[in-house]
């Protein structure tokens, strides 16, 4: 894993890791018991064909899950030696899943919506949350990076998670030119929604989107400014019963001045 090449291109894949398969070997179990648990139906959206599982996972605050111990391995020694993010504590984790025929409406979604998720992934910055009732994008929470963990095999098509290369930096500069002249503690009070949808056109057309595919030990570390989204699921993609599960987590660091200033 080169670090000069991961603040370049906003993004790195974590070769197979036995440290971290032992992980995903007690928390699957787990995993599944949650998709299928009666209080997280509401997590099903998408006609049936995706679980989003936002914070589904009762792991603890060191990653724990079952008799896994910490989170630990190549991943994490990545994030806390070359990107210097070092004391922070693990949320819980997000359990995604993605099932053949991903994505079909949403109940309640428009199909202005429909059609962004469908031709453009949904792609999103995280933490740049839609408030009330018409949605306004406001920035509430500071992640300091992505790890996403494969939990099962399944095909490259099977719905990848997509990012675009090199879309965290011009996030920072589009968002520091309105932010930057303005007190920290009135950042999550101003309204991005018009910057937002300029600068992610901005991107379509700038930047490289890459499917990012890996398998259970592996993981990818993406750039929490990055956008990012889900590719629909390729006709002829296959995957087992557990369709494309994937375990990310987003833990919330340093405040909103790292979340915009730091490398």
């Amino acid at each position: 894993m080169d670090t000069d090449l991961f603040f370049r291109k906003g993004w790195c894949r974590v070769d197979y890791d036995p440290i971290l398969m032992s992980w995903v070997n007690e928390a699957l179990p787990v995993a599944r018991k949650m998709i299928h648990h009666p209080d997280n139906a509401k997590w099903l959206r998408c006609g049936g064909t995706w679980f989003a599982g936002v914070n589904v996972l009762p792991n603890d605050q060191t990653g724990a899950i079952a008799d896994s111990g910490p989170l630990l391995g190549k991943a994490v020694d990545f994030i806390r030696s070359q990107l210097n993010i070092r004391h922070f504590t693990w949320d819980r984790g997000q359990i995604s899943v993605c099932y053949p025929g991903y994505p079909r409406p949403m109940e309640g979604e428009t199909a202005a919506a429909f059609r962004y998720r469908e031709t453009n992934d949904a792609a999103h910055v995280d933490g740049l949350l839609p408030v009330g009732s018409r949605r306004r994008r406001h920035l509430r929470e500071h992640h300091g990076f992505i790890l996403g963990i494969p939990m099962v095999e399944f095909d490259a098509g099977c719905s990848p998670f997509v990012l675009w290369e090199g879309s965290h930096e011009i996030i920072r500069r589009t968002f520091s030119s309105c932010l930057e002249n303005l007190p920290i503690d009135r950042w999550g009070h101003e309204d991005l929604t018009e910057l937002y949808h300029l600068v992610r056109r901005r991107i379509f057309d700038e930047c490289t989107r890459v499917c990012v595919n890996a398998s259970p030990g592996e993981a990818f570390i993406v750039h929490r400014l990055m956008l990012h989204g889900v590719a629909p699921w390729k006709d002829l993609a296959t995957a087992s019963g557990d369709g494309r599960m994937i375990c990310y987590f987003r833990p919330e660091y340093g405040g909103a001045n790292f979340w915009l200033t730091a490398p």
